[in-house]
């Protein structure tokens, strides 16, 4: 399989492609690319171009567009609206949310964060996150890119993100029912499946009574993660693992 690189879909304009910075430098001493040798570059804009090693030098890899091939968007955008866990926590579940096909990864600073961010802190995290979502759809293939919004209040939330055809938030509650009863709800009111999905999760020590009821208020419905207290990371792959499932393989 040829070796994947990203470059934005600005750089990806016209039969040739140019890698510079850690994607040249990556090429030319990690994977020691030479002449001819067939590479991918995926622009996360939809598009995945097979391409030739022209050359190399002065920091750069030339590259000769071979093919393009356009991919259709998720029939579903899937927004990932997670609290902020303490630590990397947040690095390792974006890794995971784009290869589990997440559109869109929202940073909660909800009551329980224990995480302060100023705001040039927080435009570095982003930087830093955003590159992490690149490495990870070179990883897993993806010709489409999530974007990794700026931490926002749970309010802010609301307000920019809430507008979904189903939003679901993970909890405890002896009300709440398995992802799959709302979607199949849905798709008998609309006779289709959605075509948004929201899913809330909170950090460690849960949401606090008050935003829950603020979210459900506002449409999201509890959903079951198991009979066992998740991890914030856990709970994150635990949603997003079942509605990638129920999502491509509805009939099932």
């Amino acid at each position: 399989m040829p070796h994947r690189f990203h470059l934005p879909p600005d750089e990806c304009r016209g039969p040739s492609l140019r890698l510079t910075g850690n994607e040249a430098h990556h090429a030319v001493h990690v994977l020691r690319l030479r002449a001819h040798e067939v590479v991918t570059v995926l622009d996360g804009a939809g598009s995945e171009f097979q391409c030739e090693v022209a050359g190399t030098g002065n920091g750069q890899v030339e590259l000769s567009v071979i093919a393009k091939r356009s991919l259709p968007p998720p029939t579903c955008e899937l927004t990932l609206l997670q609290a902020l866990p303490k630590g990397k926590l947040l690095e390792f579940i974006i890794q995971k949310a784009t290869e589990l096909g997440a559109s869109r990864i929202v940073p909660l600073l909800s009551e329980r964060v224990i995480v302060q961010l100023e705001p040039s802190d927080a435009a570095r995290k982003v930087e830093k996150w955003q590159s992490i979502a690149v490495e990870a759809i070179k990883q897993c293939g993806t010709a489409w890119l999530p974007g990794i919004e700026t931490p926002v209040t749970l309010e802010q939330a609301l307000a920019r993100y809430g507008d979904f055809e189903v939003s679901l938030i993970g909890s405890l509650q002896p009300d709440a029912r398995h992802p799959r009863h709302y979607l199949q709800a849905f798709q008998r009111e609309h006779s289709r499946s959605p075509k948004s999905i929201g899913v809330w999760v909170g950090p460690e020590g849960d949401f606090t009574p008050e935003e829950l009821q603020t979210v459900q208020s506002a449409g999201a419905r509890p959903v079951s993660l198991g009979p066992l207290v998740l991890r914030a990371d856990t709970a994150a792959l635990y949603c997003l693992s079942v509605l990638s499932y129920e999502m491509r393989w509805p009939l099932l």
